[in-house]
């Protein structure tokens, strides 16, 4: 093996801003950019230099997908394989190309390294992958001679609805500058807060009614007031733009097209809380997002909205933004908040709980893309007039993330209560022709399916209750009449068994027993105890898990086998 030449590494750990286990991630990103991976020399000096045990620092390298400590090709692809872009066709794309290279490699040299990703937050044009971090939508057998002729291809995003609030600067070439923000009346909102007090910007949140927008649910105002009257030295806000739930691509949408409407929402309930710090973790793929909200923040800071006495008042606040890994665990708070202080994203034992004990043990707010963006419109309008939006108990406007099989997928902006028929049917086109809808996928990966008899639910947190669906963060997956559910079954439980951090036993071992009874149905059909297993197996999940992964893993398999319990009977025989 060549000699590692460590210069390179040296003149970026002399620039660290500083040392410690935080920079740790940010690092591991930089000097892989350098080294095309992370050589052991590159990892020992690097953690001699950060004084953090070398076998610690492996750890994290090993924890995390986007992170090589082998030697891999210049270009790396990744192929997305839910179960939407394996529909559109990338399992034959997949395969078409790395047969392309192992051609080439033949031939002539060729530095590529293809891998297969579980989510691209890109269900909307698919099927998708990435090359080098950015977006390839709508590939097709044609993506091999555009890659190698240097061509791209991304078209823009479908974003549409009953209402463009939320969404309103989306859907252009270029994302939202700060003058363009500003003229819309952006920054308006925090101009006004920083004119009252703290527990009044509290109050108008509690008043709005606004509730997480991330899956919890929990009320926005509450997890607010609990930070601000938390006793600690500092105090943190953090925004969760770990999007990684198979379905999901909203919080990547608002991020590349209207990043200043998040900035404010954070900056808001940081001032809400009495935080000078906050922290924005962006998942490790969306490399396009952490460019543009890079940029953004500093442009931010650069006209007084960020830093030092915020436009001319006493308040100073500060941003500091964190690309994930790789690790769909890291969208659950505390394993974020591990991840941020530079560790293996394990999530921690609740209580006690993020506002009174969260990122490096102080009092932490952490709110999703979607929720911080509802902020600034809730000030802008007063919580009065946004209760007017949507229905009594879930009021405001929602974003639905609407794949699969619909003429038209894409974000779709709507106020909560309008039915699934309106969403499907209406705004995302219904199906193709020809083809009759089997089920809808409510909730993403972690959800349940939802039947034909059941378009006319109203869209909101109570009507989904009633129903036995979950809302989640608003993933709406369709599928037709030619899909085979067991194979969609079988693609979720691969996800949750991949994904399982390992913490806690009962998921680690039950999402792996999960997807092993999956895979053998169908491949060769079901045995006459599978359904009591599989059902075991969720009940343990759902009772013992430590987090919510391992908590809703079986949610989805759960509800097939409500609805369609003859899939998993013996008599049934593989598809495939």
């Amino acid at each position: 093996m060549p000699e590692i030449d460590l210069k390179p590494l040296h003149n970026l750990l002399a620039g660290l801003p500083s040392k410690g286990q935080t920079a740790l991630l940010p690092v591991l990103h930089s000097a892989q950019e350098i080294y095309g991976y992370l050589p052991e020399p590159v990892v020992k000096e690097l953690a001699r230099y950060l004084d953090i045990p070398f076998a610690e620092v492996w750890g994290v390298i090993k924890f995390y997908t986007l992170f090589h400590s082998e030697p891999v090709g210049k270009t790396i692809l990744h192929v997305c394989n839910d179960p939407v872009c394996a529909h559109a066709g990338s399992d034959g794309m997949l395969k078409m190309m790395s047969q392309r290279v192992d051609q080439s490699l033949e031939g002539q040299p060729v530095s590529i390294t293809i891998e297969r990703a579980a989510c691209l937050g890109l269900c909307e044009v698919a099927p998708a992958l990435f090359v080098q971090g950015a977006p390839v939508e709508h590939a097709d057998r044609q993506v091999w001679e555009d890659l190698m002729a240097g061509r791209s291809r991304n078209p823009p995003s479908i974003i549409g609805g009953d209402l463009r609030l939320l969404t309103a600067h989306c859907g252009g070439d270029f994302p939202t500058s700060l003058e363009e923000y500003r003229k819309s009346g952006g920054y308006r909102s925090l101009e006004k807060v920083l004119q009252i007090s703290p527990q009044a910007v509290i109050e108008e949140i509690k008043a709005s009614g606004l509730v997480g927008r991330g899956g919890a649910a929990f009320p926005t105002g509450l997890k607010w007031e609990s930070a601000a009257k938390a006793l600690g030295e500092r105090k943190y806000v953090v925004c969760n733009a770990d999007e990684a739930e198979p379905g999901a691509f909203k919080d990547r949408i608002m991020m590349e097209g209207d990043p200043h409407r998040i900035l404010e929402g954070l900056i808001i309930a940081a001032y809400a809380i009495g935080a000078n710090r906050g922290y924005i973790y962006i998942r490790g793929e969306y490399l396009h997002a952490f460019y543009i909200m890079q940029q953004a923040t500093e442009d931010a800071r650069q006209a007084g909205l960020l830093g030092e006495n915020i436009l001319g008042s006493p308040f100073s606040f500060d941003v500091e933004l964190r690309r994930g890994a790789g690790a769909y665990v890291c969208g659950e708070e505390t394993a974020q908040f591990e991840s941020i202080e530079g560790k293996r994203g394990l999530p921690r034992l609740k209580p006690p709980f993020p506002t009174t004990s969260g990122l490096f043990g102080m009092p932490t707010v952490i709110n999703n893309v979607e929720t911080l963006c509802n902020v600034p419109l809730i000030l802008q309008q007063g919580a009065s007039n946004y209760r007017k939006i949507g229905t009594e108990k879930s009021p405001g406007p929602k974003l639905f993330c609407v794949s699969g099989d619909v003429r038209r997928p894409g974000l779709y902006e709507v106020p909560f209560g309008v039915t699934m028929r309106h969403l499907v049917c209406e705004l995302a086109g219904g199906l193709r022709p020809d083809r009759a809808l089997q089920v809808i996928l409510v909730g993403g990966a972690a959800g349940a399916f939802a039947t034909p008899d059941q378009l006319d639910t109203p869209l909101s947190f109570e009507h989904l209750r009633e129903a036995g669906l979950p809302l989640g963060s608003g993933v709406i997956t369709v599928f037709d009449d030619t899909r085979h559910l067991i194979d969609i079954l079988l693609r979720l439980a691969r996800f949750f068994a991949q994904e399982s951090c390992g913490k806690c036993y009962p998921c680690q071992i039950g999402t792996q027993r999960q997807h092993e009874i999956m895979q053998r149905i169908n491949d060769q059909g079901a045995q006459p105890e599978d359904i009591e297993r599989l059902q075991l197996i969720a009940q343990v999940m759902t009772d013992t898990s430590l987090c919510g992964l391992g908590q809703t893993a079986s949610s989805a398999l759960l509800s097939a086998l409500k609805h369609f319990p003859h899939l998993f009977q013996p008599a049934m025989v593989a598809h495939a």
